[in-house]
C-alpha cells in the first residue's frame, strides 16, 4: 500500500467479508479448481496448489468476476486474478495471524512491512509473489499486477482497463 491507496477503514467491510470466508474450511469446487487450472500455466499451477483453501476460493471468485467484466480476457489477466495473493504462502499465517497482522499494518505501516519475520513477508505478499511468479515464468501482466494490486491506480503499468476490473474485481 502506498500513501495514496485508501485507508485501512475504508477497506474495513472488504477485510471482514474475507476473515469471515477464511473461517469456512476447504478450497474451491472441484469444477471451480478445474476451472482455474485451466488458466494457469504449469509452474503457476504449482504455487496455486501451494495457496491456502479459502485463498484459493477467494480466488477463483476474483477470477470469475473479472472473467464477466472483461467478457473472456487473455489468460494472463485470469492468472493474475488467480494469483494475486500467491506470495501469502511465503508467510505460512493462519487466519489468527493474518488478523494480527493486518492490524499490525494499520498500526505500524511502513516499520510493520519491513519486519523479517512471518508478519513482515505477509505484509509484503505483492512483491514476493510477483516475485514467485515471475520465477514461475508467468507473463508480465500476471507478475505485475500480483506486485502492483495495493497500490493505487496511479501507480499501475497494468492496461487501466484491466487493472480496474482485477482492483474491483478484488475489492468486493
Amino acid at each position: 500500500m502506498d500513501a495514496a491507496s485508501p485507508g485501512p477503514l475504508s477497506r474495513s467491510g472488504h477485510l471482514v467479508r474475507r476473515f469471515l470466508a477464511s473461517l469456512w474450511p476447504g478450497g474451491p469446487s472441484e469444477a471451480s479448481e478445474a476451472w482455474a487450472r485451466s488458466h494457469l500455466l504449469t509452474g503457476e499451477s504449482a504455487l496455486w496448489g501451494r495457496m491456502s483453501g479459502p485463498d484459493r476460493r477467494h480466488a477463483v471468485a476474483v477470477a470469475r468476476r473479472v472473467d464477466n467484466a472483461l467478457d473472456h480476457p487473455e489468460r494472463a489477466v485470469l492468472a493474475a486474478a488467480l494469483l494475486h495473493d500467491v506470495g501469502k504462502v511465503d508467510s505460512g499465517l493462519g487466519t489468527p495471524a493474518r488478523v494480527v497482522a493486518t492490524l499490525a499494518a494499520m498500526v505500524g505501516g511502513d516499520r510493520a512491512r519491513s519486519g523479517t519475520g512471518r508478519i513482515g513477508r505477509y505484509l509484503r505478499h505483492p512483491s514476493i509473489g510477483s516475485a514467485l511468479l515471475a520465477e514461475a515464468g508467468s507473463e508480465s501482466l500476471t507478475v505485475a499486477w500480483a506486485a502492483e494490486h495495493h497500490l493505487s491506480g496511479r501507480h499501475w503499468t497494468v492496461d487501466p482497463v484491466i487493472a480496474g476490473a482485477l482492483h474491483a474485481a478484488d475489492d468486493d
